[in-house]
């Protein structure tokens, strides 16, 4: 599945300030990532977000949000926020920043 240009463009709009961000397009995924570890991207219309095992519960259960599954196999910390969850810029940048902060916890990738 191919991935929404325009979201992508408002993910990089939203990250434009953030230091470290690199985007890399990986098995049809817009996926960013902050020293070494993804913690966000665009598959198709929607937005998947690293939430980490902590925040996946409360996460799972928001509106508009389902498990991230592509293979028959959910990854685990890992949510889909459909189109009408980021519909605003406020919406998007929320996600991202719950990402970023998961992100943020983890050990820095060679």
């Amino acid at each position: 599945m191919a991935f929404d240009e325009c979201l992508a463009g408002r993910v990089e709009d939203a990250l434009i300030r953030e230091p470290g961000i690199i985007k890399k397009k990986m098995f049809g995924v817009a996926c960013y990532m902050r020293n070494g570890n993804a913690f966000a991207g665009v598959w198709g219309d929607s937005l998947i977000v690293r939430t980490g095992p902590g925040a996946y519960d409360t996460a799972i259960e928001e509106p508009h949000v389902c498990e991230f599954d592509i293979t028959g196999k959910p990854m685990k910390g890992w949510v889909v926020v459909g189109p009408d969850g980021i519909n605003d810029d406020s919406s998007l940048q929320e996600w991202l920043r719950r990402a970023m902060d998961f992100a943020n916890s983890l050990p820095r990738k060679a």
